[in-house]
């Protein structure tokens, strides 16, 4: 057996504690030439990103969506500035390349019903669900994409006004606008 001292378990137990590097300087890391930083940036979003185009497009236009970002995020690399939160650099990335796609092809976006149903519900209570997730998505899908856009990266991916008026690319009140109005034509919806 081999003991250790006080010192060595006090000095492993901080080394195991050691927090997870920040976005910002994963992505800067990155920019500089570190490949493995890309690593745990790519496993942080890629849920997150991936869901964000299937909020908007069909799985196989996500999955094409999904990569184009990645790529883009590679090629800009150098450019990085951690100016705002890496997310909302990445999200501003997606929400370009979604722009880019809706111009070529205006196709009409579909969401899909990601919610799992509960085991412990009864039927009634199940379709009753169900029901109501269907009529939310299609409310969801009936918005505007500005404000769909703003919906999902709100409440999803919780970022803040600021951040989604960046990605935008307009001023934070009339993100606020957009999203009073979104949520107005949901209440509509539900109330129904």
């Amino acid at each position: 057996m081999n003991p250790t001292t006080a010192a060595e378990a006090d000095w492993g137990a901080g080394v195991a504690e050691a927090p997870d590097p920040a976005d910002e300087s994963l992505m800067l890391a990155y920019a500089a030439g570190d490949a493995a930083a890309f690593e745990p940036l790519y496993r942080r979003h890629k849920d997150a990103l991936y869901r964000y185009f299937l909020r908007h497009v069909d799985a196989a236009d996500a999955s094409e969506l999904f990569q184009d970002v990645w790529r883009n995020l590679v090629n800009a690399r150098a450019r990085y500035r951690p100016d705002a939160p890496f997310r909302a650099w990445l999200f501003a990335l997606a929400h370009n390349r979604l722009m880019d796609h809706f111009r070529r092809s205006r196709p009409g976006a579909e969401l899909n019903d990601m919610m799992p149903a509960d085991a412990t519900l009864q039927p009634e209570a199940i379709a009753q669900r169900q029901q109501t997730v269907g009529r939310v998505l299609s409310a969801l899908n009936a918005l505007p994409l500005e404000q769909r856009e703003i919906i999902v990266l709100r409440e999803e991916r919780e970022l803040t006004l600021e951040q989604i008026a960046q990605i935008q690319g307009v001023g934070r009140e009339t993100v606020k606008s957009r999203l009073r109005y979104a949520l107005a034509k949901l209440r509509e919806v539900l109330d129904e």
